[in-house]
C-alpha cells in the first residue's frame, strides 16, 4: 500500500467524504475500466460533487509516459513531434483536467502559438485542455450549462479519441481519450441528449438525510479547514488502500469470469426498463465486472448487476407520460419485478 505524501495543497481527501456512496463507487469503478465511459453527477449544491472529482487523483494510479509528453504518450516513439516528447519513460500522476465554464474552442483544442509566431516567425501548436487530459479524466462543473459549440466539440472527440486542428495554418491531430465527469444542478437545465448517452454512469446525490450525517459533514470540514496538514496525515492511509485497492482491481480485471447468466440478466432488464440501444448491456457488464474485481470476487454475479443497475440505467430509459415514477424508482422497481 503506497500512503499519498501530505501537503498543505492537497484537496478534501476522498475517504474523508461523508455518505455519497452511489458517486463513489462510480467514480472508483472509472479507475479501474477507464472504457466504461464518463460519469455524471448531478444533485443539489454543497453535496460533495467537485470535492470527489478532486479528490480522486490520489486514488488513481501513475501512468507511463515520454518525459515531457504534450499529450502523455507511453513511448518516444508514439508521441507527437510538436509535443516535447524526450526518449526516457518516466511514471507520472493520471492527469485531471478541469474544463471551465466559458472557457474558449482554442483552450480546449489547442492553437496557434501566437508568441513563437511573433517572436519567431514558426507555426507551432499550443496544446490544449484536450491534450492534457489524454489518458486521464476531463472534468466540467456545472455541465448542463455548457456552451453548445464545446458541447459539439466534446462529441465528435469521444467519438474519434481524436483531437483535430485545422486552423490557422496549423493541421494538427492528436490521441485524446479520457473519462469524462460531468456534475451539475438539475435545476438549472438538462443536458442534450447525446451528450447525456455519452456518459457510462449517471449518479443522483442529495442532501444527508440524517441529523447524525450533516453533523460528521461539518465536523470534517472544520476539521480540513482548522488544520490542514493534521487532517490529511488522518486520512492519508485510507486514501493509500483505497488506491492499492484499484490497483488490485485493474489486475485482476482480465481474469474476471463473464457467465452467460450474467449477460442474459443485463440483457432482459435492460429490455424490461426500456433502454434505448445496447449500450446499457455493454455498460452493465463493464461496470459489473469492474465492480466484481473491486470487491475480489472471482465472477460477475447478479448481485453486481443490481447494484450497479441504477447508475448505469438511470439516463438511458425513455420518458414514459403514463408513469409518474422517477428512473430511479423504475430501475429498482424492475429489479423487483424481475428478481424479487
Amino acid at each position: 500500500m503506497t500512503v499519498q505524501p501530505v501537503s498543505a495543497t492537497r484537496p478534501f481527501p476522498f475517504s474523508a467524504i461523508v455518505g455519497q456512496e452511489e458517486m463513489k463507487r462510480a467514480l472508483l469503478l472509472t479507475a479501474v475500466d477507464p472504457s466504461i465511459g464518463g460519469v455524471l453527477v448531478f444533485g443539489d449544491r454543497g453535496t460533495g460533487k467537485s470535492t470527489a472529482v478532486r479528490a480522486l487523483p490520489a486514488l488513481l494510479p501513475p501512468i507511463e509516459a515520454a518525459e515531457g509528453c504534450a499529450v502523455s504518450s507511453p513511448t518516444a516513439a508514439e508521441a507527437p513531434a510538436w509535443s516535447g516528447a524526450g526518449r526516457r519513460v518516466v511514471k507520472k500522476p493520471t492527469p485531471v483536467v478541469d474544463l471551465p465554464l466559458g472557457t474558449t474552442e482554442d483552450r480546449v483544442t489547442g492553437a496557434l502559438d501566437v508568441e513563437r509566431a511573433l517572436t519567431k516567425g514558426e507555426t507551432a501548436f499550443r496544446p490544449g485542455l484536450l491534450a492534457q487530459a489524454n489518458r486521464g479524466y476531463l472534468y466540467i462543473d456545472e455541465v448542463n450549462l455548457l456552451e453548445d459549440h464545446i458541447v459539439d466539440l466534446l462529441l465528435d472527440v469521444a467519438q474519434s479519441g481524436e483531437n483535430a486542428v485545422e486552423r490557422d495554418g496549423l493541421s494538427v491531430r492528436h490521441p485524446a481519450r479520457f473519462v469524462l465527469v460531468g456534475s451539475g444542478n438539475p435545476e438549472e437545465g438538462e443536458l442534450r441528449p447525446q451528450l447525456l448517452d455519452r456518459f457510462g454512469l449517471s449518479v443522483e446525490v442529495a442532501s444527508p438525510p440524517t441529523i447524525e450525517e450533516r453533523v460528521e459533514v461539518v465536523r470534517r470540514r472544520d476539521a480540513f479547514e482548522r488544520d490542514r496538514a493534521a487532517f490529511l496525515r488522518k486520512w492519508s492511509a485510507r486514501d493509500g488502500k483505497a488506491r492499492a485497492g484499484v490497483m488490485r482491481a485493474r489486475a485482476a480485471l482480465g481474469g474476471i469470469g463473464t457467465p452467460d447468466e450474467a449477460l442474459r440478466d443485463g440483457a432482459a432488464l435492460c429490455l424490461h426498463v426500456g433502454a434505448d440501444g445496447l449500450r446499457g448491456e455493454l455498460t452493465l457488464l463493464r461496470a459489473a465486472r469492474a465492480l466484481a474485481a473491486l470487491e475480489g470476487e472471482a465472477r460477475i454475479t447478479r448481485a453486481h448487476i443490481r447494484t450497479i443497475a441504477p447508475s448505469a440505467l438511470r439516463h438511458r430509459l425513455r420518458r414514459d407520460p403514463l408513469d409518474e415514477a422517477g428512473s430511479t424508482a423504475r430501475i429498482e422497481r424492475a429489479l423487483t419485478e424481475l428478481w424479487g
